[in-house]
């Protein structure tokens, strides 16, 4: 049996723009993908705290140090530019291996730079 457990996060993100007219995705700040763990093209839900609004989609490398957290195509319909977001990434593990695992969380403040 295995379990999903929290893997990483970003918490308190400020989505910094929205492109409807795009394939989809999220973009974010390839700084905050390494803090972060994310992989390019991983899956990750995204969690608007302004509206409570829970998606699915997948992550894209933005420019390094830009602070970008853009949501993409039908993604763009779920925020809206200055609202705070959660980006988490799940991952597969046994009971035992989830009993001593510690996700990586990076805080970040209104500028997207972590704290």
């Amino acid at each position: 049996m295995e379990v999903e457990i929290l893997r990483s996060k970003l918490h308190r993100a400020t989505v910094t723009q929205t492109e409807l007219n795009y394939a989809g995705s999220v973009t974010v700040d390839e700084d905050l993908m390494d803090a972060a763990g994310l992989f390019e093209y991983e899956k990750v839900q995204i969690v608007n705290i302004n509206n409570g609004v829970r998606f699915e989609t997948y992550a894209i490398k933005g420019s390094r140090g830009s602070g970008t957290i853009c949501l993409n195509g039908a993604a763009a319909r779920c925020a809206q530019t200055g609202d705070k977001v959660i980006i988490i990434a799940y991952a597969r593990a046994t009971p035992q291996e989830a009993k001593d695992f510690k996700p990586t969380i990076v805080l970040l403040d209104d500028k997207n730079k972590a704290v």
